[in-house]
């Protein structure tokens, strides 16, 4: 079986090397993967980036599957496009990739199924935006709806915070088209946990809940990132909270999918905040986390094939799948900057050191006469197991630490 994978991150390399121990998996390409992946054994980078491009490349390559790690890709249709020739994708259609594309839609969806979730208002217009911030409770949460990598939510204090928040989405266009429409949702206090599942539209088969570190600054500070390091499993979600998420969540989000007209074999991913309350969905998307999917991956012991192929097959309900008795720390390497401007070009050193003790997924990294070198915001991540999670977590620190470029930012937190 050869495999097409779409994207070029540390969850394309996580994915990769997962998919490489399997003996029945022959090629696997990496569309347009990065200075790691190809490193691996039979795995081959593909400079394609384009819809059209990729779907001529698996035709021609009788590609047995194709794995979309893009967000982007599958809101402009990709997975549309390739079973309308009949190849076999793992990923939602246009339809349902929407979920994640357009906030304001997902919120509408989660409101007509009964998906628990915080209060909400939806804008295109920035003076009726201003005129609801100007009467609203604070903090609020201001959200672009459009995909902003993981970047596109601002925590507002107080009014001129909420203002300026409008200012820069609709006006400045600081996250470009994403928040030509914006949504503002009620403040939700509480804890976050992030739960990736596997769907083939009759069943949802959740995998373990993780904590992501969202922030570039330590104590959740700074900025919001597209993430600087996940703990799984995560340490205060509880049965409880897990039997409140199937029955507020998973159980409504699988009755809309399947109203709507829109089950598909791929991943959805359900971002939450639990306080006393109970547990509400802040957010879905609708692939693999990045770096949730780092951390998760080296605790699966069962074949990634096994699931993927299930759901396409639509048996997923006769899976069960084989989880590690570990702990896992992912720390994420970032460059000086990093989520504004930034350097690349850096060269990276000791990364063999680090994996002697540490798994390392390559993500903002190119390789270039026998050197890594930084090519993205977020560089890196090391990924610590270990029987507790002070363990894992010492782990992957002390593997990190060993690494080295101009301007490496981690937070030293993670996991505490």
């Amino acid at each position: 079986m050869h495999v097409l994978i779409i994207g070029g991150g540390g969850r394309e390399h996580a994915i990769a090397w997962k998919l490489s121990q399997d003996p029945r998996i022959g090629t696997i390409y990496v569309a347009p993967g990065n200075g790691g992946i190809d490193e691996l054994e039979r795995t081959e980078n593909i400079a394609l980036t384009g819809v059209d491009e990729l779907f001529e490349f698996a035709k021609d390559r009788d590609i047995d599957l194709t794995f979309v790690g893009s967000e982007a890709l599958l809101v402009e249709g990709i997975v549309d496009r390739f079973q309308s020739a009949g190849l076999t994708i793992f990923g939602p259609d246009q339809q349902a990739a929407q979920l994640e594309g357009s906030k304001a839609y997902a919120k509408s969806f989660m409101k007509k199924y009964g998906v628990k979730t915080a209060a909400y208002e939806r804008f295109i217009n920035l003076d009726a935006a201003k005129e609801y911030v100007a009467n609203a409770d604070y903090p609020l949460v201001i959200k672009a709806s459009g995909l902003a990598a993981g970047k596109g939510v601002i925590i507002c204090q107080n009014q001129d915070e909420a203002e300026t928040a409008l200012h820069e989405m609709m006006v400045d266009k600081r996250f470009g088209e994403a928040g030509e429409e914006i949504v503002i949702e009620a403040f939700l206090t509480g804890f976050e946990a992030s739960i990736l599942s596997f769907t083939d539209g009759k069943t949802i088969l959740t995998m373990p809940a993780a904590k992501d570190h969202k922030t570039i600054g330590e104590g959740n500070t700074g900025e919001n990132t597209g993430g600087m390091g996940v703990v799984c499993p995560h340490p205060a979600f509880s049965a409880e909270h897990e039997a409140a998420f199937q029955q507020d969540i998973v159980a409504p989000t699988l009755a809309g999918l399947q109203a709507e007209g829109m089950a598909f074999a791929g991943v959805i991913f359900f971002g939450l905040m639990i306080n006393d309350d109970g547990v509400f969905l802040l957010e879905y998307n609708m692939r693999m986390g990045d770096p949730e999917t780092q951390a998760i991956l080296p605790l699966l012991r069962s074949p990634l094939l096994d699931p993927v192929m299930a759901a396409i097959e639509q048996r997923l309900d006769e899976i069960t799948l084989d989880w590690r008795d570990k702990h896992a720390v992912c720390v994420v390497a970032a460059a000086e900057g990093y989520p504004g401007d930034y350097q690349t070009g850096e060269t990276i050193e000791y990364i063999e050191q680090a994996r002697f003790f540490s798994q390392v997924f390559l993500a903002g990294v190119k390789h270039h006469n026998d050197e890594y070198l930084t090519n993205g915001g977020r560089v890196l991540n090391v990924v610590g197991l270990g029987d507790s999670l002070e363990q894992a977590r010492s782990t992957a620190y002390s593997s990190i630490d060993k690494i080295a470029f101009k301007g490496i930012t981690y937070r030293r937190d993670i996991g505490e």
